[in-house]
């Protein structure tokens, strides 16, 4: 038996769950649902109004015109685009506005006292809640889980509830990228006895690991609602990554009437299975309140045993290893689905990544979806968890409506919320306060910071806590020695910025701070639109040309990755996002995936400097009519040691380079194996200059002194047909759960046609519905959800969905001229 994590929640809730002792009605029907006692999933039968509506809070509002839908939810991705939407283009040119949601439900007399909570994962923004017409109160953080006890304003068992929840993102603008609107997290019912364990209640610490034991501190908050003086006993389980149960401990207690406490209890694990990015080994913390012998009330926290340090000299130590953090940012959003993001989207992604080679996620620049957290833990990441983008004082990129309006009277209660909620995760290495917070340079801004850090430190003190800065080494203002000197380790946002640090990035402050522990938070990496190229250098609108580009990045790595004190690198970003653009575009393009998850030529690049296995890639694609003759750059990304490149058969010459250098060892002349290798640049690339002629490029790779299988690029023929590609040949039934279909337009020699463009048609039968389409096309203006795109060099995106019942999904795809296709798929 494995942990329980949120997927299986999803799951037992969306199949009614029979093993439940509780029956509530949270449909809008009158059919009842099995749920599980202690939390339930509540995001079906809700009913929508885009726009505002006097009196929607109240009990008898006439709600049946409004629309029907599930929750996650995303409005604003469901909008067509607009150069002159209230957002702009941090907003993707997307609506926002005012979005109303309501539900009513029953709560039967087998319920009647126990406590009833209701939980949000996330709301985006200024949401407002009322039962039965009486206001719950407003949350105006769009990024924070939050919840609200429902117990003192439940009509009669039996009798009718009604929520509502109002909406109010168009304040604009308040976000730099894009944030969705609605209800775009899932909403859970609590149900606890009066006397329980608290929301996020458990929090776990390994203070002592050996690889003989490991010391467990599980500390347990409990708060009695009862009108009496209760006797208890607390008993805490650690199960193991296999499900058995190998410590516990009971501890008695006597807690007042309407009284909290926390009870600390310590165990020791045997030969503990730790955690890494290699072993994700989760263990489990099950706490059990009983009282009078009778069991009131259970709850769990899933934690990993490791050890974690960012050391001065040699950089982050996992489990007391060096480990250099090759790390991407990310936002929140899914693409095509907007904020709303189905589990197994953001899955797909992050298996992407480390294929790449990435170890690390910086979560940009807020607290993310709990189910994220959950699949980073399980899946070996390294984690930066980050609060906030802005503090007290605003950035000109939110104008007037950003968070600096609620930080004083709410950063503590959502900073709190967030630590509380992921503490136990063994994923998040490092927390962070803010990002490019103007606070840097600030007269206020050290204060602000040490309120933060004591908040983070009163939650837990197990973790170092940094900032992005982006102003170390700005011109003409610089964050000042007493607010990075608070940091346990400085985050660099853009090392490279200024002057001379072009070239020697973090060695400056090495050489003037050297207690200092860096970490590079933000920085540069590669930048276009997938299968987008250059015969001419184009200039962007900061003045970077596409080559500066490349050796910009690839000078910064070279540096990051031979300095150990660097304890890693977060590139923004390593998924293209919706937002930060400027019409026409309406997202930014400087991940390795494109929105779809295509993968992007910069995506070889990482994966072969941060990874061992063979890479072999060739760019560009080689269909240039009416160029015949004039140069094409041809680039090669490869950590292989030399690579011979053809046109047609005839060799264009041997390239090759090595990073790091092979030096000497032990005597003179006893230099390190692939010294004598050809090396032709001190880039991390090869390039040669190729008067363009139809045909195949061939790309013939030697590495470790054996020649591995040669890549080509062929000029194409025109587009003759559509095919369809799956990830997954099964798709659950329930909602987290996505088929990813990629259409691409090929020849007749089924090769995919890198300039096509085709409109696409598609249909779909069976028990689903397609949730999207995406091309990844940052100018596209064509709508998400729609059955229909065009293809954006040769590819485009269906994204597919049960609709709950099982059986077989049939989805099709035509376009004028070219033969169609079909692709099948089960659900269970």
């Amino acid at each position: 038996m494995s942990p329980i994590t949120r997927r299986d929640f999803l799951s037992d809730a969306a199949m009614a769950g029979a093993a439940s002792a509780l029956r509530l009605d949270v449909s809008s029907g009158t059919n009842p649902e099995a749920l599980p006692e202690r939390r339930a999933n509540f995001d079906r039968g809700w009913r929508f109004l885009l726009g505002d509506a006097a009196g929607a809070q109240a009990p008898g509002f006439h709600d049946v015109a409004w629309r029907s839908l599930d929750l996650p939810h995303d409005w604003s991705i469901e909008g067509s685009f607009d150069e002159n939407a209230p957002a702009k283009g941090n907003g993707a040119y997307l609506p926002t506005g005012i979005g109303w949601y309501r539900k009513d439900f029953t709560v039967p007399s087998s319920v009647h006292g126990r406590r009833i909570a209701l939980q949000f994962d996330g709301v985006y923004q200024r949401s407002e809640v009322w039962i039965n017409g009486i206001s719950l109160g407003m949350r105006p953080y769009g990024f924070i889980g939050f919840s609200y006890d429902l117990t003192p304003h439940l009509a009669p068992p039996d009798k009718p509830n009604y929520l509502a929840v109002r909406v109010d993102n168009s304040p604009q603008t308040n976000c730099r990228w894009y944030s969705g609107s609605g209800i775009y997290r899932h909403t859970w019912l609590r149900i606890t006895d009066p006397i329980h364990i608290v929301e996020n209640g458990i929090y776990v610490r390994t203070p002592s690991i050996t690889r003989e034991s490991a010391t467990i501190e599980v500390a347990t908050r409990l708060r009695n609602r009862s009108v009496r003086d209760a006797d208890l006993e607390l008993t805490t389980e650690i199960l193991s990554p296999t499900g058995e149960t190998v410590q516990q401990t009971t501890t008695p207690h006597t807690l007042g009437k309407d009284a909290e406490t926390t009870l600390a209890q310590t165990l020791t694990v045997a030969s503990p299975a730790l955690w890494s990015t290699t072993t994700p080994h989760l263990y489990r913390a099950r706490c059990t309140v009983r009282s009078r012998g009778a069991q009131i009330d259970q709850d769990s926290a899933n934690f990993g045993i490791r050890q974690i340090a960012f050391d001065v000299d040699r950089g982050f130590l996992l489990n007391g290893e060096h480990v250099k953090m090759n790390g991407v940012c990310i936002h929140g959003d899914g693409g095509a689905v907007g904020t709303a993001v189905p589990e197994r989207l953001w899955e797909r992604r992050l298996e992407l990544l480390q294929q790449m080679g990435c170890n690390a996620i910086r979560l940009s620049h807020n607290p993310p979806a709990p189910e994220l957290l959950d699949m980073l833990d399980r899946m070996g990441f390294l984690v930066m968890a980050e609060a906030f983008d802005e503090w007290r004082h605003a950035k000109g990129q939110t104008s007037t409506y950003g968070y600096h309006r609620y930080f004083d009277e709410w950063s503590e209660r959502d900073l709190t919320a967030m630590m509380e909620r992921d503490r136990n995760h063994p994923s998040i290495v490092i927390w962070s306060a803010g990002n490019e917070v103007p606070d840097q340079t600030a007269p206020d801004g050290p204060a602000t910071l040490q309120r933060l850090i004591e908040i983070i430190h009163s939650k837990d003190s197990t973790r170092p806590i940094t900032v992005g800065c982006d102003q170390i080494a700005a011109e003409p203002k610089v964050a000042p020695p007493d607010f990075l000197d608070k940091l346990d380790v400085v985050g660099y946002n853009y090392v490279d910025r200024w002057r001379d640090r072009r070239e020697k990035y973090y060695s400056i402050d090495r050489q003037a701070y050297p207690q200092r522990r860096f970490i590079g938070t933000e920085s540069s990496a590669l930048r276009g639109a997938r299968g987008v190229y250059f015969t001419e250098q184009p200039i962007d609108d900061i003045l970077e040309r596409p080559t500066n580009n490349l050796i910009q990045v690839e000078q910064q790595q070279k540096f990051v990755q031979t300095y150990d004190y660097v304890s890693g690198d977060f590139l923004w970003v390593g998924i293209d996002y919706l937002g930060e653009a400027k019409w026409p575009n309406k997202l930014a393009v400087s991940g390795a995936l494109d929105t779809c998850g295509f993968l992007k030529d910069s995506f070889y690049f990482y994966q072969s400097l941060w990874t061992k296995q063979p890479v072999l890639h060739l760019q560009p694609h080689w269909n240039w009519p009416g160029k015949e003759g004039k140069v094409i750059p041809v680039t090669c990304f490869t950590n292989c040691e030399t690579v011979e490149l053809f046109l047609n058969g005839e060799s264009l010459g041997v390239k090759g380079y090595s990073f790091p250098r092979p030096g000497m060892v032990g005597r003179y002349g006893n230099y390190q194996p692939g010294a004598d290798v050809l090396q032709t640049t001190s880039d991390l690339h090869l390039t040669w200059d190729v008067p363009y002629t139809p045909g195949t490029l061939t790309a013939k790779g030697i590495k470790d002194g054996k020649a591995i299988e040669a890549v080509e690029v062929h000029t194409t023929g025109a587009p003759a047909k559509l095919a369809l590609m799956n990830d997954r040949q099964r798709l659950r039934i329930t909602p987290d759960d996505v088929a990813h279909i990629t259409v691409a337009v090929q020849d007749a020699q089924g090769r995919i046609v890198p300039t096509a463009d085709d409109a696409i048609t598609f249909s779909l039968t069976g028990p689903g519905r397609i949730l999207g389409v995406d091309n990844g096309q940052p100018d596209s203006h064509e709508p998400y959800k729609a059955s229909s795109r065009r293809a954006f060099n040769g590819l485009a995106l269906v994204l597919v969905q049960s609709n709950g019942r099982p059986g077989q999904i049939m989805l099709s795809a035509s376009s004028p001229s070219l033969a169609s296709a079909q692709i099948s798929i089960e659900t269970n």
